[in-house]
């Protein structure tokens, strides 16, 4: 008896007239995609004749940036190889489309790399780990956000000085993770794909090593006190705020923190209400009723990250009491790097886009969560500032510590990619041999001399004056 069963379309149904598959099936559909993309084509890598020059690329990405602050993007990139690719998705972006692909799409990260990870309170004050930068995601071959925390995996160790054979054997056993990983969630019930998480707190890894689970945990539990020390009002307010007269605004710390003119903040007139207004609608209706006990005082620019630096970001101070303070971090939503390559987006406004694929990908996400746009037209998306985020401090790492951190990676992208596309077709796909394992890890060797090269004609073009570049911002 066949186990195809024809789904049922009523008028109000939203559901496709693909018809239903068993987890089997569709496995057997993923295994048949090797005739098309054989899992050994993902290996190595090899520039197109075509491929752009990497600075080009670079300054044709700062349209639309604030100019003042291009100088402090390049200066962050050119630390290391690290910062560099770190910085420069949209050389990734144009490079994976010239590289084979499964056809299995999922809501990608857009930039997957290590330092895109990291713990964060859960709406019930739990912390989780999860993908935490999602200002690229778009729907796009689960490949690409693989390739990409993979190469990065390579670019870390050589930052860090691993020797090559552990490094290589890093990024394999990350793959390895996340293909065993989407073999679970493709045999797990939908809404228990739906509900899993990574609790910090009660971490484990059934394939790590004891002691460095041990470690992390000492390492994350300091981390996670720190973090709640950092968020508390007591600590983030008088830090960020100071008061003319009676009135409460956030510090100037130029070129990091500033209060805009007029002509760089239309908004500004007006205290932003059109703005405010228009995130207020995004939110849902109940956080509304939170979120109108809060009145706006003070807006200032805020510079962050490092591919972010030269967008329009802001921290926003509102008050619902003398004593009782919250943050909004304002960033602006640009057309993700993906899309010439992946398909446009369905949003309008790309501060939409971020939420909901941030939404999607995220096992739990922020409250305040929401989008607007400027008098000017930009698109921004907001969230809370901080809220006990943290990221990865990596610089005392041992090849084992960056081995379980890695995992942890690998596992979060896989949850995340089994919650948006189908994990058994990407299982099959992948199959249970080491040859999808050991395909991306030759490709995250090769694409990590890549970004070397690419690297080393940046620093070329800020020294010959082709870029300006400010060092130490």
């Amino acid at each position: 008896m066949s186990k195809t069963i024809k789904q049922t379309k009523t008028k109000n149904s939203t559901s496709s007239e693909t018809p239903y598959l068993s987890v089997d099936e569709r496995s057997a559909k993923g295994r048949a995609l090797r005739d098309v993309a054989p899992r050994s084509s993902h290996a190595g890598w090899i520039p197109a004749k075509n491929r752009r020059d990497p600075v080009d690329l670079l300054i044709e990405s700062n349209a639309g940036r604030l100019e003042n602050l291009v100088p402090i993007r390049f200066g962050r990139m050119s630390e290391s190889p690290f910062a560099f690719y770190r910085g420069s998705a949209v050389l990734m972006a144009a490079d994976l489309a010239n590289t084979p692909t499964s056809g299995l799409r999922v809501q990608a990260c857009g930039d997957a790399h290590l330092m895109n990870f990291g713990g964060f309170a859960t709406p019930e004050r739990n912390i989780i780990f999860d993908i935490n930068d999602l200002d690229e995601t778009l729907p796009a071959p689960f490949e690409w956000d693989l390739k990409r925390l993979a190469a990065s995996v390579i670019i870390a160790a050589k930052h860090l000085d691993f020797p090559m054979s552990n490094a290589a054997r890093l990024v394999t056993d990350l793959v390895q993770e996340y293909r065993e990983r989407m073999t679970d969630y493709a045999g797990m019930r939908a809404l228990d794909v739906w509900y899993d998480k990574i609790d910090l707190q009660k971490y484990s890894d059934r394939m790590g090593d004891p002691e460095i689970i041990k470690e992390l945990k000492n390492r994350l539990k300091l981390r996670i006190e720190k973090e709640q020390r950092r968020t508390a009002p007591d600590f983030l307010y008088p830090k960020l705020v100071t008061h003319q007269g009676s009135r409460p605004m956030i510090k100037d710390e130029p070129p990091l923190i500033f209060h805009p003119t007029a002509e760089q903040a239309p908004g500004l007139l007006d205290g932003y209400s059109k703005a405010i207004k228009e995130y207020r609608e995004s939110l849902p209706d109940h956080m509304r009723t939170l979120f109108d006990r809060f009145h706006y005082f003070d807006l200032a620019e805020k510079v962050v990250g490092v591919g972010s630096v030269g967008t329009r970001c802001a921290v926003m101070l509102l008050m619902a009491a003398d004593n009782d303070s919250l943050f909004l971090q304002i960033k602006e939503a640009r057309t993700s790097v993906l899309e010439p390559y992946a398909g446009k987006s369905l949003y309008k406004n790309n501060g939409q886009r971020v939420i909901v694929g941030q939404r999607l990908m995220q096992a739990a996400t922020d409250v305040f969560l929401g989008w607007t746009s400027g008098i000017s037209g930009h698109h921004f998306y907001v969230r809370q500032l901080r809220d006990i985020k943290m990221s990865a401090i990596i610089d005392d790492w041992d090849p084992a510590m960056m081995r379980q951190y890695g995992r942890m990676c690998a596992h979060a992208l896989a949850r995340a990619h089994a919650r948006t596309g189908d994990a058994a077709l990407i299982s099959g796909y992948m199959g249970t041999s080491r040859s999808f394992d050991d395909a991306i890890g030759e490709f995250a060797v090769e694409y990590a001399a890549q970004n070397q090269a690419d690297y080393r004609t940046f620093i070329k073009a800020i020294r010959e004056g082709k870029i300006n570049a400010v060092i130490g911002s």
